[in-house]
C-alpha cells in the first residue's frame, strides 16, 4: 500500500507539474476527449477523487450519492459542466487540496478492505491503482491537448496491471460473453524491464511496449497504431474494446489513418 501511495504521489506530481506550466488560455485548450477541455479533465479527477474520499470513510453516503446520479442520470459531462465556471487557480486548488485528502485517506487502510465503486467494489490497494491509473490517463489528454510529450514512467506497471485484470470488465460491461481462453501480456517496461501477466502456455498473447499498451487500454489510442503483437482470436477481440476504467463502454479513438 506504501508503494502504491508513493507512486500515486509522484504520479499526481507530475501532474500537476505540467499544470503549474500552463498559461490561463491554455485551460480552455481542447483534449481529445470529444467536447472536454483541460479544465474538464481536472475537474474530472478532482470531482472523483472527493467521491473516492467519501466512499473510503462513509461508504453509506457515497452509496447515496451513487443513488442519486443515477436517479437523476448525471452523467461525467454534466460534472464537468458544472465545474466550468471555476478559474484555473480555482481547478488548480480544487484538484490539489483533494488529491492530497484522498492519500492521506487511503494511506491507514488496509490493502485487502473493500471499498464500494460506481458499479463494482475494489480493494483499498485496486482502488489506489485506479486513480492512479485516472490520473495518468487524463494526464495524457492535457499533455496532448498542450502539446507536451511526458516521459513514461515505470509506473505504468500498475496501469498495465489494472488493464490486464481488467479483461473480463471489458467484454461484460459490453453485454459480451466473457472468454474462458486465457490471455498472457508480456510488456516491455519503460526502463527496460520486462512484465508479464497470464499464463505462461497461452496461446493468445499480447506483447510489446508497456506504454502502448497502456494508452491502450484506458482508449488514449487505437490498437491499429500501436506496436503491439497480438496473437490469437480472443487477444484480438479484447485488444479492441480493452477498458481498464469502470463505468459504461467507453468510445475509445480512431485510428490515425482514418
Amino acid at each position: 500500500m506504501a508503494e502504491l501511495l508513493d507512486d500515486l504521489h509522484a504520479e499526481t506530481a507530475s501532474l500537476e507539474t505540467l499544470l503549474d506550466r500552463l498559461r490561463p488560455p491554455d485551460w480552455e485548450l481542447p483534449t481529445p476527449a470529444a467536447g472536454w477541455a483541460v479544465r474538464d479533465q481536472v475537474s474530472h479527477l478532482a470531482w472523483f477523487d472527493d467521491a473516492a474520499s467519501t466512499a473510503a470513510t462513509d461508504p453509506a453516503a457515497f452509496q447515496a450519492m451513487l443513488a442519486d446520479m443515477l436517479d437523476t442520470g448525471t452523467s461525467v459531462d454534466d460534472l464537468a459542466v458544472r465545474a466550468r465556471g471555476m478559474s484555473p487557480a480555482e481547478l488548480r486548488a480544487w484538484f490539489g487540496t483533494a488529491r492530497a485528502r484522498l492519500i492521506g485517506t487511503l494511506a491507514p487502510i488496509e490493502p485487502r478492505r473493500r471499498l464500494p465503486w460506481y458499479g463494482i467494489e475494489m480493494s483499498a490497494a485496486s482502488f489506489v491503482t485506479a486513480r492512479l491509473m485516472e490520473t495518468w490517463a487524463h494526464g495524457q489528454d492535457v499533455a496532448d491537448a498542450a502539446g507536451v510529450t511526458r516521459e513514461p514512467t515505470d509506473r505504468l506497471r500498475h496501469v498495465a496491471r489494472i488493464g490486464f485484470m481488467a479483461l473480463p470488465y471489458s467484454f461484460a460491461v459490453r453485454g459480451l460473453p466473457v472468454p474462458d481462453r486465457p490471455v498472457r501480456a508480456e510488456l516491455t517496461m519503460p526502463g527496460g524491464g520486462e512484465w508479464t501477466a497470464g499464463p505462461q502456455d497461452a496461446a493468445d498473447v499480447v506483447s510489446g511496449p508497456m506504454l502502448d499498451f497502456c494508452l491502450a487500454v484506458t482508449q488514449r489510442i487505437h490498437v491499429a497504431d500501436t506496436a503491439l503483437r497480438i496473437t490469437g482470436e480472443t487477444a484480438r477481440a479484447w485488444m479492441r474494446i480493452a477498458q481498464a476504467f469502470a463505468g459504461p463502454p467507453g468510445e475509445g479513438r480512431g485510428p490515425r489513418s482514418g
